[in-house]
């Protein structure tokens, strides 16, 4: 049993304390954030996608899956579905720095803390950009960072495609990242 700290926001520390016990934790702005792990149409989005981003990605870059930690601070610590980072920041046992591209696909439980807290932080952090991925609509929406903020650079859903040119060139259909 894990006792977490009362009177006191938490810390990476008290994040790392967090037990194994199949559900995601997370840190942002001090508060832990627990949800239960993801659900086959959610699995299913972020595998199809995961296969799209690495089909495209070039050498200089990588894709990874959660669950990873990306450390935006102190006070918070989020673990996209999926990032892309550069060789150069996946090059030890733990990812460096800020990446590229943060992915989150939508479920029930994540999608209030995925459009507001977690969208805001990337922005905040300088992620260059970001994607969110709706399996039940099915839908992609992306945005780039312009200026210390984000801005809305390609909306599809169903059979529509998406052309996205960062981090890198991809050309994705929402209705096929469903199966």
């Amino acid at each position: 049993m894990t006792t977490l700290p009362r009177g006191r926001e938490f810390t990476r520390a008290d994040l790392d304390a967090m037990p194994d016990d199949g559900n995601r934790y997370e840190l942002i702005d001090g508060a832990i954030v627990v949800t239960p792990s993801p659900r086959l149409p959610h699995q299913g989005a972020v595998g199809e996608l995961y296969l799209a981003l690495r089909a495209a990605c070039p050498e200089t870059m990588r894709v990874y899956v959660a669950p990873l930690d990306v450390v935006l601070g102190e006070r918070t610590v989020v673990q996209p579905d999926l990032l892309v980072t550069t060789a150069a920041q996946a090059s030890g046992d733990d990812h460096e720095g800020v990446p590229l591209l943060a992915v989150e696909v939508l479920s029930p439980s994540t999608r209030h803390i995925d459009l507001g807290l977690k969208r805001s932080r990337f922005e905040v952090a300088g992620v260059a950009s970001y994607w969110v991925v709706d399996p039940a609509a099915p839908s992609v929406v992306a945005w780039d960072l312009v200026d210390g903020g984000y801005v809305e650079s390609g909306r599809a859903s169903g059979a529509e495609a998406l052309v996205l040119s960062h981090p890198f060139p991809v050309t994705l259909v929402p209705s096929a990242l469903v199966r």
